[in-house]
């Protein structure tokens, strides 16, 4: 699953990074290192352009642009119903009403520092949570759905993350992760001409994973109210996951 990631780079970095264009009137959202689901965060969309009529001129471009975290179908009676669908499971896409039809043509990437994860520990009853992120510091790019609940101004963006089964070392954590999409897999996703999400959405490679590291963290991190970049620092002296060889 993904219930929590951490992402600090600023709207600049991000259309540099992801080739997009800030969607008109963007609002920069700080740098946050506790992101929770129904907080308003960044995503990338393709974006269809339209000439002075509205009409399609069959062209578009990625847009950068703020959503909210927790997909609220266009057919829902009412927005709480996002609470519910912070993540997309991978293996049933095409099958849940909710997401079937973002998941052929409203597809998005969600960028991120990292996640975070929660294993039991071997030396008490609690829990230690992990900081799942790039050794080389790079971006990451989640695969998500968007959908648009409401109409006029009060039009609502929203989003999931697609999660699929773990691989890798990520096994040792948890038994499902964020569907993470390299680079050269970027334009397919958010291809609305691709309609076929069985196909786009193969697991993440191993030379990705193996990319990763798992960080312990401070269990500050369980406080959604805690934010800084403390959050995401290596924790000393922590033990291995339950029932799993030792990690560090």
């Amino acid at each position: 699953m993904c219930g929590r990631y951490a992402a600090s780079r600023s709207p600049d970095d991000l259309v540099v990074e992801f080739e997009a264009v800030r969607a008109e009137g963007l609002q920069p959202l700080p740098a946050d290192y506790n992101v929770a689901p129904t907080k308003d965060v960044h995503v990338v969309r393709w974006k269809k352009e339209r000439d002075a009529e509205g009409a399609p001129t069959g062209g578009g471009h990625r847009e950068l642009r703020t959503v909210r975290w927790g997909l609220v179908p266009s057919w829902a009676k009412d927005a709480s119903v996002g609470n519910r669908l912070l993540n997309a499971r991978v293996e049933s896409l095409t099958e849940k009403p909710a997401f079937r039809k973002a998941a052929a043509s409203r597809r998005c990437l969600v960028p991120a520092d990292g996640w975070y994860e929660w294993a039991k520990r071997l030396d008490s009853p609690g829990k230690q949570p992990y900081f799942i992120t790039p050794r080389d510091g790079s971006v990451l790019a989640f695969a998500g759905l968007w959908e648009v609940w409401g109409r006029g101004d009060d039009r609502l963006y929203t989003c999931t993350v697609v999660t699929a089964p773990a691989v890798g070392e990520l096994t040792e954590i948890h038994e499902r992760m964020p569907l993470v999409l390299p680079p050269d897999r970027w334009s397919a996703w958010l291809d609305p001409a691709r309609e076929d999400v069985t196909e786009l959405s193969a697991p993440t490679p191993p030379e990705v994973v193996e990319a990763l590291e798992l960080r312990p963290v401070s269990t500050a991190v369980n406080n959604v109210a805690n934010n800084g970049r403390q959050l995401v620092e290596r924790a000393e002296s922590v033990s291995a996951p339950a029932d799993q060889p030792a990690l560090f």
